[in-house]
Parts: structure tokens; C-alpha cells; sequence
């Protein structure tokens, strides 16, 4: 229960079907820790998950509905596996993906985990998906959910069969407006709280700030990582201070006079050189993804038509996919596709079903 309409309403659900339902939240982030570093402020902020009014407001639905609470604190696991992946991960100038790293390791993980220790048998959440099991292939099966503008499957990517088939979406076939209407049918007052946008550890969606705030706290330095800022022609164009300060297809903020719109095409985590260019050059065929996890299928054997989805607002786009050896796979798009970003997830789409996916390098 992250406080939310969407978990709350699931509680509800749940709850009024007759079942043993216990609530719990997820302690994973202070989000007073790092205040007074680098202009981070200590006050609530609208629109991040997980504060501390939040697991106030589940407390409440949970004594609403009459069913036990419990918070969980796994602070400590969610630092180790997503936040500090996360700033390894930018320092290397990649653009990582940390609500994918939370489902993977703390919420389907640890939460199952946590579930089972007190004696449930499943886990329910309030994910936008659907899970199935399919008894042809013996396989649980991820899809996407009837309201596609909440789709959620893009951060799901990395379940395994053992958590499919030990959790519930029952708002996979729901819209927002019904689980709203649903929510306030169920006498929950936070029937029209707003979602969440923000990832719940960044303050305001800042993370250069919240890098340098994080940093300084553990007694670290920003890496050397200044370098050369080169055109595509391999013209030097000027420097920059590190490869931190840049992801695949930023515009602004780049630091050098252009009469034309210059985009960041390439970071070479090793030289340290960032490479710029017009919007058109940020177009690319192929890309390559590997930690990869097959949900559909047990694993990819021969090349297969799929639609890739690159980020979360991303139209999947048609794409042969096939093995590429050492754990790897290569996607060859129909049509180029603006600004693959090492980092990022790539998933892969049979139909509704979710194949597989994992992280662009």
C-alpha cells in the first residue's frame, strides 16, 4: 500500500471480497536525509511517491477497511540495489531506469518475501497489468492492462515466473476513472488524490542536485570524468566539465553556441568525449540489450518479430529481435527510432504480451 488511490482501492477490492487481506508499505527513502545539501528542502513536495504522508494515508485505508497495517522498513536493501546503481550509473554517463530496479529487487522481492513470512500466500498490487497463466507453454503471462495510457508493464519487465505467479493486478482490466469510482464507492477519501510523478528519492526531478547532495553525504567526489565536446564531423567544439551532466538526446544545457539545435548523440563512458549533432542523427536502426529476463518464452532460440518500447512514453515500434550471444540481444527496427539510451530499458512486445526485456547498452 504506497498510499495511493490505485494500491488503496486493491485494499479495498480485496477486502470486500471476503479474503484475509493484511496491508503493508515499504519504507525505502528518507526523504529528509539529504535536506540542506545543495538547496535540497526538507519540506513535502507534490507529485513523489512513498512520503511519509503517504504511509500515513494508507495507515488510514487500512483502518478504514478494517484490515491489519503493517511498514516495512527496507531502507537500507533500497539504497544498496537502486539508489546506488543509480548513481554509479549516471556517473558513468548512462541514464538509468530506478522504479524498473525498485519492482525487480524491493517490491516483488522483498515484498513476496515479507508476505510469506507472515503467512499470505500472494501479493496484490496496484500496477496497471495483467498477469495469466497460460497452461500450453506452463508459463505466467505478463500483458498489458485496458487502460494503455497507465500501462505499467514497461517497469515490470524483470519479474520472474515465481513472482507472476505469486502476485495479483486486479486493476488490469480497470481505467483510472473506474478504480477512482471505485475508490469512492468504498468510502476512501483519498478517492481523487493525484498520482505520483516523481521518483520518490529525487527532489523535484533534480538529479544533478541530488547526485551532489548524495555524494558530499558519503564523503565522495564527483569522478573525473571532464572532456571533449565534439560534432559528429569530429570538429571540437569545446569541454565539458563530466559525462554526468548529459543523457542521449538533451538539447539544452550543452554549453556551446549553434545557429541549429544541437542534441547529445553519444557519451563514451572511456574518453570521456561527447559526441553532438542535429536531431535527424539521433535516429538509429538497431540497439543492443543485455541482463535480460524472458517472460513469455523461456528463452529466444531464433529471430522473432516483436514492437520495442526504448522508455515509458515510447510507442513500441516493430523490430526483428534476435540472440546475440554472451547474454545479449540486437533489435533491428522497421524504422529508426530517436535516442536509444544506454541505461534505459528495452521491452519487448508480442501483442499485449510482454516477451521480455532488458537494459540498453
Amino acid at each position: 500500500m504506497s498510499g495511493g488511490v490505485d494500491s488503496s482501492t486493491v485494499a479495498a477490492i480485496l477486502a470486500h471480497q471476503g479474503g484475509s487481506v493484511v496491508g503493508l508499505t515499504l519504507q525505502l527513502w528518507d526523504q529528509t536525509r539529504l535536506a540542506g545539501r545543495h538547496g535540497i528542502s526538507d519540506a513535502p513536495m507534490a507529485g513523489r511517491c512513498c512520503s511519509l504522508d503517504d504511509v500515513y494515508d494508507a495507515r488510514r485505508v487500512a483502518e478504514h477497511l478494517g484490515i491489519p497495517y503493517y511498514v516495512v522498513n527496507q531502507e537500507d536493501r533500497f539504497e544498496r540495489d537502486v539508489v546506488r546503481p543509480f548513481v554509479s550509473e549516471y556517473l558513468a554517463g548512462r541514464t538509468p531506469i530506478p522504479c524498473s530496479l525498485c519492482n525487480n529487487h524491493i517490491k516483488f522481492d522483498q515484498l513476496l518475501r515479507t508476505a510469506r513470512s507472515i503467512g499470505a500466500g500472494r501479493i496484490a498490487t496496484g500496477h496497471y497489468a495483467v498477469n495469466e497463466y497460460d497452461p500450453a507453454r506452463d508459463r505466467w503471462i505478463l500483458k498489458r492492462p485496458a487502460d494503455l495510457a497507465k500501462d505499467q508493464t514497461y517497469f515490470l519487465f524483470g519479474l520472474t515466473q515465481e513472482q507472476l505467479a505469486h502476485t495479483l493486478f486486479p486493476l488490469g482490466g480497470l481505467t483510472k476513472p473506474e478504480v477512482r469510482a471505485l475508490a469512492r464507492h468504498h468510502g476512501l477519501r483519498l478517492a481523487d488524490k493525484p498520482d505520483s510523478q516523481e521518483i520518490c528519492f529525487i527532489p523535484g526531478g533534480d538529479y544533478k542536485r541530488f547526485l551532489a547532495a548524495y555524494l558530499e553525504e558519503q564523503g565522495e567526489l564527483f569522478p573525473e570524468t571532464a572532456g571533449e565536446l565534439v560534432a559528429s564531423s569530429g570538429e571540437l567544439l569545446g569541454r565539458h566539465d563530466g559525462i554526468f551532466n548529459f543523457t542521449v538526446g538533451q538539447r539544452k544545457g550543452l554549453g556551446v553556441p549553434s545557429p541549429s539545435p544541437l542534441y547529445v548523440l553519444n557519451i563514451d563512458s572511456v574518453s570521456h568525449r561527447v559526441t553532438v549533432g542535429a536531431d535527424a542523427e539521433l535516429a538509429t536502426r538497431t540497439l543492443r540489450a543485455r541482463r535480460l529476463n524472458w517472460i513469455s518464452i523461456p528463452e529466444l532460440t531464433t529471430p522473432m518479430r516483436v514492437r520495442v518500447k526504448i522508455r515509458h512514453r515510447h510507442e513500441p515500434a516493430w523490430a526483428t529481435l534476435e540472440s546475440a550471444g554472451l547474454g545479449e540481444a540486437l533489435a533491428t527496427f522497421d524504422e529508426p527510432q530517436r535516442a536509444v539510451t544506454p541505461g534505459q530499458s528495452a521491452v519487448f512486445y508480442n501483442g499485449d504480451e510482454v516477451v521480455g526485456g532488458g537494459w540498453i547498452i
